[in-house]
């Protein structure tokens, strides 16, 4: 896993959710909240909730759709799929 640039973080929801977003940490900045969700035993990435850009950067379409994929292949490659954890990112390596 190479993405040097993202960091992941769960967030419980007031209503027992788990909200998942992936940060692109440095310019141009990204924040994408993913949903989770368990299909036939399995944990699969779901569906983009919300993505957030900064004002002066919302019209660089190509810029932000190359980072919002890999924001995407990010979230799949840190979810764990071990049903104990119910859907749960993977710890950090170290």
């Amino acid at each position: 896993m190479n993405y040097p640039h993202f960091v992941s973080i769960e967030q419980a929801g007031t209503d027992g959710s788990t909200h998942h977003y992936v940060v692109h940490t440095i310019d141009p900045k990204l924040a994408v909240r993913f949903s989770a969700e368990w299909v036939q035993g399995q944990i699969r990435p779901g569906t983009i909730q919300r993505i957030s850009v900064p004002n002066s950067w919302a019209g660089e379409y190509s810029q932000y759709a190359r980072l919002v994929t890999k924001a995407e292949q990010f979230f799949r490659a840190t979810l764990c799929d071990n049903n104990a954890v119910s859907g749960r990112l993977l710890p950090p390596s170290v």
